[in-house]
């Protein structure tokens, strides 16, 4: 779903960290644990942790010293997990809303998974009616896969309600009251989460078992998993990260409720605005073009995780679009603002407006920077992910084809038995007994095709042969999806489903479709194949992490399908709470706390592709064309003639593109922020960095989205909002929370 991954951990410049995801390079096969002690500040005695040199790309070796265990699928793992998902997923809507950012729940169920459920098992007795019921007993590795597995389907779905959905409001396609709407939500959910889930099983035995990808966060979890079920220190470690991440979570929590209270100094400072009120009337620039300092730990936390170049990327590129482009483009009338208060505050504009529709006479204004700067930000980041997957995944497609063979003599064994034919080796490490049936995922693509077919039809009249197509887009993005993951940590879904857009343009105007009808079917489709290559390629890294760890798949696969199911309801109804305390998500009006990015970006494209002219500004247009060749070019240059310990130098253009669709700036500087601060952290104290980085940082992102669900619920509840905070520091003196 998101523009950025920030699943993805930092780089890191010594050897001795926790898991050390190499895998970027095709030609990394080993993660390295040196063995080194690990002190708790707080204790003298340093813990040990273990040496492995261990193959990534085939399970790990048995450990003897560990218990067999009896049952990897337990209540606990799943209920656990789910929570765990929960948690992640209702931060993930509350960061998408604001940016389009997420992160993944993989490492944050692992780690806070282990140290709940090994409290239980230690509480509780090892055997007796408790244990038979899955609350109770013995806890290891593979059963924590079950939990990270539960957490990551649990926490997703999210990608629908930050993006397609709201469009769909802003557009004007359903009614305006959300909540009016539960049923279709549900439905659109349901339609959009399980396909993914059911055809990923043949992609586990292609893109894991045959090709081997490395898939560097999920393997870097398995690692992780397999270092806190290492013995007594891997407890403690477990403890001390767990208990970090809590202290974080907590202290992000309470500061994001009270900053609900007092935005104008807890949150945000208006330092343009500060000047302008002292007499530098010049000033109100920096507050119109939106440049003010936020503190929000959560896009710190975000920096942390993405690393010096995805968020100096996304800083730079919002130093040339809103500090160079939009005030050149305003400056020479190819852009206006509105005014907000001539009377008080002459200067002071909005330039954040989103309008794709032209005057009564058919004229068409000139646009905000906000949607000048659109256009440009989105064909960025199309090019720069199409052609940097390309790049990236030139040789091992190249080696993937080749693999293939001839398909007719396996299709012809189907109806005629041949006694010449000996079957190739079985890659699966797995027992017969363990593994997915074939029949129970055939059978679940079958039935999941049906049901979306049906409830796409009577929900949001879109043609069985529509549905159809919409899902083997999503079936073809997934391969596109997989392959980056496994090879660069990167899931560029939420792009690729923008070409489904395009797609399913053309079909409306081949049609000869009314434009509403057209726009709600474009964003529709563009959901269901969004979501169902998203869901295979979440699913397909849990599935890594367990290949590695030995974990049943077919018990993956029933967590994958019950953390679905808890998705579903969880989405849906977070999103009504959160466009009930702030309408302004789905009405598109200005300001908002949300400035959802992404939901612009799929409303202009629905109404563009639909349109009978295409609504873009000559300017902006030649503007996009013009960068997106230099991002294409560029990265082409990159991966033909740079040397590879240099690319930590190049522009992420995607970051840079998003830049361009995000008006808030604020979000750039506290990433940058972050990104240097979690750099010289590893620079002066890498051990301890390794030990706390990802807690304090997957802490921030947690608690700030957490918090921005808790001050939702008090928003509802009429107990937040200017009649009970206060407004100094705000612009006007209007309460700005």
């Amino acid at each position: 779903m998101s523009e950025i991954n920030t699943t993805k951990l930092p780089p890191r410049d010594t050897e001795d960290s926790e898991a050390k995801a190499v895998g970027h390079s095709p030609a990394s096969e080993h993660f390295d644990e040196k063995q080194r002690p690990v002190h708790d500040h707080n204790d003298e005695k340093p813990i040990f942790e273990e040496s492995y040199d261990l193959n990534v790309r085939d399970p790990f070796p048995i450990d003897e010293s560990m218990p067999e265990e009896t049952n990897q699928l337990t209540l606990r793992a799943l209920v656990v997990g789910a929570v765990l998902g929960c948690v992640v997923g209702a931060s993930n809507i509350y960061l998408g809303l604001k940016t389009g950012f997420t992160f993944g729940p993989q490492l944050f169920g692992a780690i806070f998974g282990f140290s709940i459920i090994k409290a239980m098992s230690k509480a509780l007795p090892a055997d007796g009616f408790l244990a038979k019921i899955g609350i109770g007993g013995y806890f290891g590795p593979k059963e924590n896969v079950t939990v990270q597995t539960a957490a990551t389907a649990s926490g997703g779905l999210g990608i629908l309600f930050v993006s397609a959905v709201p469009a769909m409001y802003q557009l004007g396609l359903l009614s305006p009251d959300p909540k009016s709407d539960f049923g279709r939500l549900v439905s659109l959910t349901v339609a959009s989460a399980y396909f993914g889930v059911f055809f990923v099983i043949p992609l586990r035995v292609w893109y894991i078992l045959k090709l081997k990808l490395v898939f560097p966060t999920p393997t870097a979890t398995a690692f992780t998993i397999r270092s806190l079920h290492s013995g007594p220190h891997g407890e403690a470690i477990a403890k001390l990260k767990a208990r970090c991440l809590a202290i974080s979570l907590a202290i992000c929590f309470c500061w994001k409720t009270l900053n609900g209270y007092i935005p104008g100094i807890f949150l945000d400072w208006h330092i343009g605005w500060t000047l302008y009120r002292l007499g530098w009337t010049e000033a109100i620039k920096l507050e119109n073009f939106g440049w003010i300092i936020e503190f929000t730990p959560a896009f710190f936390g975000a920096g942390m995780l993405s690393g010096l170049n995805a968020s100096w990327s996304f800083f730079m590129g919002s130093v040339l679009s809103w500090g160079i482009i939009a005030p050149s483009i305003v400056k020479t009338g190819q852009a206006v603002g509105r005014p907000i208060d001539e009377e008080n505050a002459p200067g002071y504009m909005s330039y954040y407006s989103m309008s794709f529709r032209p005057q009564p006479d058919g004229t068409r204004p000139p646009p905000s920077p906000r949607y000048w700067l659109l256009w440009p930000g989105v064909l960025m980041m199309l090019v720069f992910s199409f052609v940097e997957i390309g790049m990236s995944l030139r040789h091992s497609l190249r080696a993937s084809i080749k693999n293939v063979g001839n398909p007719w003599p396996a299709f012809k064994r189907i109806f005629v038995k041949d006694p010449n034919y000996v079957p190739e080796e079985d890659l699966d490490p797995s027992p017969l007994e363990d593994r997915v049936k074939t029949w129970w995922w055939i059978s679940g693509v079958v039935i999941s095709v049906i049901i979306s077919c049906a409830l796409m039809s009577t929900q949001f009249s879109m043609g069985v042969g529509e549905t159809i197509l919409a899902l083997i887009l999503g079936y073809i993005f997934s391969f596109i999806g997989v392959q980056s993951a496994g090879d660069t940590d990167i899931n560029p879904v939420s792009t690729c489903a923008k070409a489904s857009q395009i797609v399913f343009g053309g079909v409306s105007k081949g049609q000869g479709m009314a434009q509403e009808p057209a726009q709600l079917i474009n964003l529709a489709a563009g959901t269901l194949s969004a979501a169902s290559a998203a869901q295979s390629t979440d699913m397909c890294g849990d599935l890594k992490t367990g290949h590695l760890l030995r974990a049943k798949p077919k018990n993956q696969f029933v967590a994958q399908l019950f953390g679905t199911t808890i998705a579903i309801f969880l989405s849906v109804g977070l999103f009504v709470l959160f466009t009930t305390a702030s309408p302004c998500i789905i009405t598109g009006e200005t300001p908002c706390p949300y400035s959802a990015p992404s939901v612009s970006a799929w409303a202009a494209i629905a109404y563009a592709v639909t349109a009978r002219d295409f609504p873009v500004p000559p300017s902006s247009g030649y503007t996009a064309i013009a960068l997106a060749i230099v991002a294409g070019v560029s990265v082409v240059a990159k991966h033909l003639w740079l040397p590879r310990k240099y690319w930590a130098w190049f522009p992420n253009w995607n970051a840079v593109g998003l830049a361009f669709v995000v008006p808030q700036l604020q979000y750039s500087i506290a990433m940058a922020f972050g990104s240097t601060f979690a750099w010289l952290w590893v620079k002066k104290y890498p051990k301890n960095y390794d030990m706390y980085g990802f807690a304090v940082s997957a802490g921030m992102l947690a608690g700030e989205g957490l918090g921005g669900v808790f001050q939702a619920l008090l928003n509802v509840a009429g107990v937040l909002g200017p009649a009970y905070g206060i407004a100094v520091g705000c612009p006007l003196n209007e309460f700005c929370g």
